[in-house]
């Protein structure tokens, strides 16, 4: 197994610093082990949530299984994640999307969903601090003086690549029985490191965010960037040395895509944007949509939305979609600290049939939306895929400016959650579909009512998005999928 902690892309990591790694490696080994001997045979299931939908067929892994299940070698094409919020499970569904509409077969590894493995309890550890450390973030104190910077410049930095990499050495046992010559697209770095580990020979790794850091860096891999912004930072490793001029990236492992986005909302474009606009010029109520995490470190914000928009709600002038993803507990505070929530709101909890029907009626010009519609499922592919149906009906979406500032839906950014969101929102605003980062509550509420008294705003974003589609800036996931089939029949040329 090749060292990649040691020097990444021709640039020497300090003694200290690899030692430090390797120290990280040995705790984690200590604490939970070392698999890299077990033989974890390969099942292959479709998957029960969204197989129908996008085609895809999960990954399981069973070291007492007799044989292991045969890949599709030909069409075959592995989207390997991890769940650390909905963002990196967001971009696995626009691959598998995409896949499927171009006509391959998208098998999902989830890296942190095989417990009985020394992968899934390092990824699970890091997740559960990741998710502390959001929550804790509502401390002004804390997110100035550690989360921010942390997120900002922490992982900016080689050093914290160089660990990462040691760390995924510990995750290359669950490709074991996986065929070497399937190309994997990983949506986290993890993914894509434990791969190239394993001896996977075709591995893009799509980067998700847009403010380059080296904790996205899968030496040995093909990277993609959504933004071309982000381009020249990456490739000259542009301050991940402090202020230490860096050799550069290859040019052949570094490539622009454009936004990972599904196909159906790709291909739907036109037609959302023009119902958008209909909408408005006929004064029917404004759909907002409200994406709500788990760690909760916004929930006044979107209470404060809430309360404001009431009064258009009982007017009719205004709906909203709320999803809280796999968190009821989150809506259950919302309704505690908003009694009258109860009295005027719809729940849709747990019955999917009921959400796919919901959403399809929803885009009926013939159906008005009114009221308020909360959302919950407790399984994860439907918490997240929830929004990616919500988000076609809607008017605006309201979010923090994570993986959904990609997305080709006018969009309203509130305050974010780590300094590295700031760049999804400056992107968004500068192509036209989606506003500046809000970063308090009367700033947020100032651009609720400029959406519902405007006459200019959502239209312009409609037309800012149809011409955004025109240039390609939303088929990252269609190129990303090609262009890891493109490096397997390359190399067989």
């Amino acid at each position: 197994m090749e060292d990649r902690s040691k020097e990444i892309y021709g640039n020497k990591i300090s003694s200290l610093s690899y030692a430090k790694a390797v120290r990280k490696k040995s705790k984690f080994i200590k604490k939970y082990g070392n698999d890299s001997k077990k033989n974890y045979k390969v099942c292959l299931r479709e998957n029960d949530y969204i197989g129908d939908s996008l085609g895809v067929i999960d990954v399981l892994l069973d070291e007492n299984a007799e044989k292991n299940d045969t890949f599709d070698t030909e069409n075959g094409i592995i989207v390997g994640n991890i769940r650390m919020g909905f963002g990196h499970y967001r971009i696995s569904m626009a691959m598998a999307s995409a896949a499927k509409y171009l006509g391959y077969v998208p098998y999902w590894m989830d890296l942190n969903g095989y417990p009985q493995t020394t992968c899934t309890k390092v990824i699970s550890e890091q997740n559960e601090l990741y998710s502390l450390g959001s929550r804790l973030s509502k401390n002004p104190v804390f997110n100035k003086l550690v989360w921010e910077p942390l997120n900002y410049e922490g992982f900016r930095a080689l050093s914290y690549n160089a660990a990462d990499q040691k760390n995924a050495e510990l995750m290359a046992p669950v490709f074991r029985n996986v065929p070497k010559n399937i190309p994997v697209i990983g949506t986290h770095v993890w993914p894509a490191q434990a791969a190239k580990h394993a001896g996977m020979k075709y591995v893009v790794n799509a980067i998700p965010d847009n403010w380059p850091m080296a904790l996205h860096l899968a030496q040995g891999c093909v990277h993609t960037i959504q933004c071309r912004s982000a381009y020249l930072g990456y490739r000259t490793l542009n301050g991940m040395s402090k202020d230490k001029l860096n050799h550069p990236m290859p040019a052949d492992s570094l490539y622009y895509t454009g936004h990972y986005i599904d196909h159906e909302i790709v291909s739907n474009v036109d037609a959302d944007c023009a119902a958008r606009v209909a909408r408005k010029k006929k004064g029917k109520p404004m759909r907002f949509l409200l994406t709500i995490g788990g760690a909760g470190a916004q929930k006044e914000i979107f209470a404060a939305i809430i309360n404001h928009l009431l009064s258009y709600i009982k007017k009719q002038k205004a709906a909203l979609y709320v999803n809280v993803g796999d968190y009821k507990n989150v809506w259950e505070e919302l309704e505690n600290e908003i009694p009258l929530l109860k009295q005027i709101s719809t729940r849709h909890f747990d019955d999917w049939d009921d959400t796919e029907s919901f959403c399809k009626d929803a885009l009926d010009s013939k159906n008005d939306i009114t009221g308020i519609h909360a959302f919950y499922h407790k399984n994860i592919f439907e918490a997240v895929y929830c929004t990616n149906l919500l988000m076609r009906s809607c008017d605006v979406l309201v979010t923090k400016p994570s993986e959904l500032a990609f997305y080709p839906v006018p969009k309203l950014f509130i305050k974010r959650v780590g300094k590295h969101e700031m760049w999804g929102a400056i992107h968004s605003a500068e192509i036209g579909d989606g506003t500046l980062e809000c970063r308090d509550i009367m700033h947020t509420l100032q651009m609720v009512n400029m959406f519902m008294k405007d006459e200019r705003l959502l239209e312009d974003m409609c037309n800012s998005i149809i011409i955004n589609k025109t240039i390609g800036i939303y088929d990252g996931a269609y190129k990303v999928v090609e262009l890891a089939m493109d490096l397997k029949e390359g190399d067989c040329l």
